[in-house]
């Protein structure tokens, strides 16, 4: 316990592991909506650092001592973990296990993988532990101010956290809190790996327009986006970017003409790609974004790269309105992707994910929040069943809009050799996905000659698979059928 804080005696409504900047920053939160928190750190100088420092005066209380904390807390007891994903995690339920009792409950508030949260769910559901794997949303701002906050885990412990998380999360502008509950098991956790997909395609989409926006020879980049964030674009990243473009260094130039072009991740982005790869669904979008920065990181071999080639001396002929719908279009489609990849694991975990409500917790306090989260959770409310966002009447009416813009914004970036692989992704997996007769007919004629592996017919029922000895000498044995 924290020597001399007025508040050493008080019983704690929820108490928090990590006071990291995120840890720190909901605590603070906690404290500012009427709750008594009590805090531990593995480090205990962070601890008194933080009492008596930014947490000087509020109802939080700090302690150095483990079943102290545990026992300062009132029945059932809450407690949040926000320390780094993966063994840490686990380390901490550890330690806490021997000072709880049935009933408790602990929530990783971490960016955790969802396969160890299910893991984690069950394992402590075994021992009467009630689990919560927590997505959290908004980075230091949102922590502090209104977060987006995805729960999922064991619904029992919902309840008793729901207050909390909702008196703490941001508000749409209609006042609803920016947090529900999301699903059982590791449910809270995928759908937060979802909106980390979604957002590095956002990001990737809006470093390609920026690059489409110079070599078309626009100046005022800021004045761009600041239009771009009054319209459909309307959205947190568009409004940061918008200010980067106005950031001057010390010497009064652009402080963003210096920053190196290598980028770097965290990992879920790919997990989200890798997820949608062992699910067999085209996350075309959100793939090529992982890849983006994979490629940016190779700087010097990019450098040795640039010394051989030199780029086409065709002069791009698009403006800045024709690149705001490309972009547009593009990020429907990273939309309508990532929440097909959602609608297919809640089938596969039974977790029901209401989208509605999820384009309700991204509305607000998350890095991806925008104005555009009102229609996709329009869509889903009059159609809780709908296949994806690209048949719902607004948007194809949307999409319809940008294709004459998009298609010439993408060939022009081609014929100039600007590499756009966000957007010419979309606009392939769209011509894709609106075409009802694609190649693959070759295709599997080819995987049946060379390896048996049988195909379907159009004249036939699906489920019925055949097999053709393509050259008079194969036999007429095929391989099983089955997919990946």
């Amino acid at each position: 316990m924290v020597d001399g804080d007025i508040f050493i005696f008080m019983e704690t409504d929820i108490g928090l592991i990590g006071l990291a900047v995120m840890g720190q920053n909901l605590v603070l939160n906690m404290a500012d909506h009427g709750y008594n928190v009590a805090v531990f750190n593995r480090t205990s100088t962070k601890t008194d650092e933080f009492i008596n420092g930014s947490a000087k005066g509020k109802t939080i209380v700090g302690f150095k001592d483990l079943k102290e904390f545990v026992g300062s807390l009132k029945r059932p007891r809450r407690m949040m973990l926000m320390v780094k994903a993966g063994e840490p995690v686990d380390e901490f339920i550890d330690l806490l296990l021997p000072h709880l009792e049935k009933g408790d409950i602990i929530i990783d508030g971490g960016n955790s993988h969802f396969p160890d949260s299910e893991r984690r769910y069950k394992s402590l559901k075994e021992k009467g532990i009630l689990f919560i794997g927590a997505g959290i949303s908004g980075g230091e701002e949102g922590a502090r101010h209104g977060p987006s906050i995805m729960p999922g885990g064991n619904s029992e412990a919902w309840p008793h956290v729901k207050e909390i998380f909702q008196s703490i999360a941001a508000k749409s502008d209609d006042g609803e809190p920016c947090c529900d509950w999301v699903g059982e098991g590791g449910a809270g956790h995928y759908v937060k790996m979802v909106h980390n997909g979604i957002e590095y395609g956002d990001m990737q989409l809006i470093c390609e327009a920026y690059n489409l926006l110079q070599v078309s020879g626009q100046k005022d980049l800021a004045q761009i986006f600041s239009d771009w964030n009054k319209g459909p674009l309307d959205s947190y990243l568009i409004e940061i970017t918008a200010q980067i473009f106005g950031k001057k260094d010390e010497d009064g130039t652009l402080l963003l003409d210096k920053i190196l072009d290598v980028a770097g991740q965290k990992g879920t982005g790919k997990w989200t790609a890798i997820d949608a790869l062992d699910r067999g669904l085209p996350l075309t979008l959100i793939g090529e974004a992982v890849f983006a920065r994979c490629l940016s990181a190779i700087k010097e071999e990019r450098i040795e790269a640039s010394n051989h080639y030199k780029g086409p001396s065709h002069t791009f002929a698009a403006d800045a309105d024709q690149i705001a719908k490309a972009l547009y279009a593009s990020k429907i489609i990273s939309y309508a992707q990532g929440f097909m990849l959602m609608r297919t694991a809640s089938e596969e975990y039974k977790w029901n994910l209401h989208f509605g409500s999820i384009a309700l917790m991204w509305r607000g306090g998350c890095i991806i929040r925008s104005k555009f989260l009102g229609k996709i959770k329009q869509a889903y409310e009059q159609n809780p069943k709908l296949s994806s966002l690209l048949v719902d009447p607004f948007f194809v009416g949307e999409v319809t809009n940008c294709l004459e813009p998009w298609r010439h914004v993408v060939s022009q970036g081609s014929l100039m050799g600007v590499p756009l692989p966000c957007f010419s992704t979309a606009l392939s997996f769209f011509d894709g996905y609106r075409t009802a007769n694609l190649p693959a007919n070759l295709l599997q004629a080819q995987r049946d000659f060379f390896g048996a592996h049988t195909y379907e017919r159009k004249d036939k029922p699906r489920g019925q698979f055949f097999h053709t000895n393509w050259t008079g000498k194969g036999g007429d044995i095929s391989s099983s059928t089955y997919n990946a």
